[in-house]
């Protein structure tokens, strides 16, 4: 990645934003007016893109950290930065070192002057030469946009390089825009370049460089999720998902279970088969660099773990909340033979560790270990900490997993509760949709749920609960909620049942999704769906197990949800 700062000059406006409101500074020595730049050779358009990657990696720690901090899954240690017990305190003031808005802004700016310049008609051997970076970029800056109101609320719209103070005064004047209108502006936007082949730069620092770049179809499933659009929502995941040529089946593989053989299971070690870090699921993500020399380095890993730079001094750790929420599950485990089916419930006491009750998600990407030799004068920490989901090679921007999960979320509010319960506990595929939805679902779904029966089958599908909590399709206690009696009508046990099962989806997103940022933002959505701002301020507030009073009334003004803008 050394070579990002080979890029064009012009692209790297560095929207720093000070003058105005701290959002819109052009005053850098690396602008050149346009008139003197254009993009029209392959290789602007490479060092192009990349500048503007690097300009996300200003950003990258920032979106998992304000996601997180600011959940109810982790909670600040004693050898946290004052700023980010600020964040998690929700005393969000203009000087916090997280709160720089004006990184988002450059991003954004960059992008706003590659779309306005590069040249889109230039055509070799009949194909458009920039069409893929066309396509990255307006990706880029769709997502950025998201992850802006996301953390601000109320933002500047800008779409147009912004090149002069002047310029930079006349955005800073017009009405802000809020999420959904945001995210209705961009699938208007992206919605063109839904089907259009993204770059291939082949491998950048032993990274694949095609990971650098944001599928757009799910991004429209985001776009669309956050603006209440849960029928295309669920659209453009599945069209995803069900792509004829690169169909995306869950791997069934990358599973943390207990042996097969496990009979005494306060003598044995589940197999630790699932970390994000270590398989190809993760399929887009913002590169790091290895040296602060050659750009910006990730410090989640100094954050969330054990290091020797850190003094093994990590400063965030799993709330009990979310110690809660992994010991709540109930770990499954089906046996068949030629006559009979057992099923098996692994107890939740006498185990070897606390850790290994109920779900195994957070017992495969986390652990704590004392550390010998230490004393009370030690620099040192006697307590090391690995949360092995971080990475300082990259952060990441999409899953699969995730994105079956909010593909669920949008199938669930699109009146589908059968179907996407059918993505938590069997994985949707012809023979489980047969199995696990009724008739009238089926036809009421029809093409949302339909997949190919050649790929996606009973042995390479599975539901994503069963990720962590064994064989959750022959769990009797992971079951579609029911009214106890029946109601007037289907359509009024849809309404019991869509509430119930999205309580269901957020919490297997935070058994699926710790640590990497989500948290905040499901709870936001759902509260904001729901006009229901408790829905976040009671989650938040038992962060540490016991509702913190004080906590829930200041998170029930919806205005303390948001940094503020300088």
């Amino acid at each position: 990645m050394k070579y990002i700062y080979q890029f064009i000059s012009a692209i790297c406006l560095t929207a720093a934003l000070t003058a105005c409101a701290d959002m819109m500074d052009t005053d850098s020595e690396l602008v050149e007016f346009e008139k003197d730049n254009t993009l029209n050779h392959p290789t602007d358009s490479v060092y192009s893109v990349m500048g503007i990657i690097s300009k996300m990696q200003l950003i990258a720690d920032r979106i998992v950290l304000l996601g997180e901090v600011r959940g109810d899954l982790m909670t600040t240690t004693e050898a946290a930065s004052a700023d980010l017990k600020r964040l998690a305190s929700f005393d969000l003031k203009a000087d916090n070192i997280y709160n720089k808005v004006s990184d988002y802004y450059a991003v954004i700016n960059n992008c706003n002057y590659f779309i306005a310049h590069v040249d889109t008609a230039m055509q070799r051997r009949g194909r458009n030469i920039f069409a893929g970076e066309f396509a990255a970029v307006k990706a880029f800056r769709a997502w950025t946009y998201l992850q802006l109101a996301l953390a601000y609320g109320d933002v500047p719209l800008v779409t147009e390089p912004v090149m002069t103070e002047q310029d930079a005064q006349k955005e800073m004047m017009k009405s802000r825009s809020g999420i959904v209108e945001i995210c209705n502006f961009f699938i208007d936007d992206l919605r063109p370049y839904a089907l259009t082949e993204l770059p291939r730069y082949g491998t950048i620092n032993s990274l694949n460089a095609n990971n650098f770049f944001i599928p757009v179809r799910p991004l429209l499933g985001d776009l669309c999720l956050w603006a209440g659009r849960y029928k295309e929502a669920a659209e453009w995941y599945h069209s995803y998902l069900n792509d004829k040529d690169k169909p995306m089946p869950m791997n069934a593989s990358a599973r943390t279970t207990w042996p097969d053989n496990a009979t005494e299971f306060n003598l044995t070690t589940p197999r630790r088969g699932y970390t994000v870090t270590s398989i190809q699921e993760t399929i887009s993500f913002i590169p790091m660099e290895d040296r602060v020399f050659d750009g910006v380095v990730s410090d989640l890993g100094n954050i969330f773990s054990s290091t020797r730079e850190n003094n093994y001094y990590y400063q965030m750790t799993p709330s009990q909340a979310m110690l809660n929420l992994s010991a709540n599950q109930t770990y499954c485990m089906e046996f068949k033979n030629d006559t009979q089916t057992d099923t098996v419930y692994v107890p939740k006491v006498g185990l070897l560790e606390d850790i290994m009750a109920g779900d195994l998600r957070l017992y495969s990407n986390y652990s704590q270990s004392s550390r010998g030799g230490q004393d009370e004068y030690s620099q040192y920490s006697s307590i090391m900490q690995n949360i092995n989901k971080v990475t300082t090679r990259w952060v990441g921007m999409y899953r699969l997993n995730m994105i079956y999960l909010r593909y669920a979320e949008a199938l669930n509010r699109a009146g589908l509760p059968q179907s996407a319960f059918a993505v938590l506990k069997y994985g949707l595929c012809p023979e489980n949709n047969v199995a696990s939805i009724d008739s009238t679902e089926q036809v009421l779904a029809g093409d949302l749920i339909s997949f190919d029966g050649n790929i996606f089958t009973r042995s390479t599908v599975i539901g994503i609960h069963s990720v962590g909590s064994g064989d959750s399709q022959a769990n009797a206690y992971y079951t579609l909620p029911m009214p106890a009696n029946a109601l007037n009508s289907r359509q009024d046990t849809i309404d019991y049942q869509i509430p119930l099962v999205e309580d269901m989806i957020i919490d297997e997103m935070a058994l699926e999704g710790a640590f990497e940022g989500y948290r905040f933002y499901d709870l936001m959505r759902v509260a904001l769906r729901r006009n229901a701002p408790e829905y976040l301020a009671n989650a938040v507030a038992r962060r540490g197990g016991s509702i913190d009073e004080g906590m829930r009334a200041l998170l029930m003004d919806k205005s303390n949800w948001y940094l503020p803008l300088k």
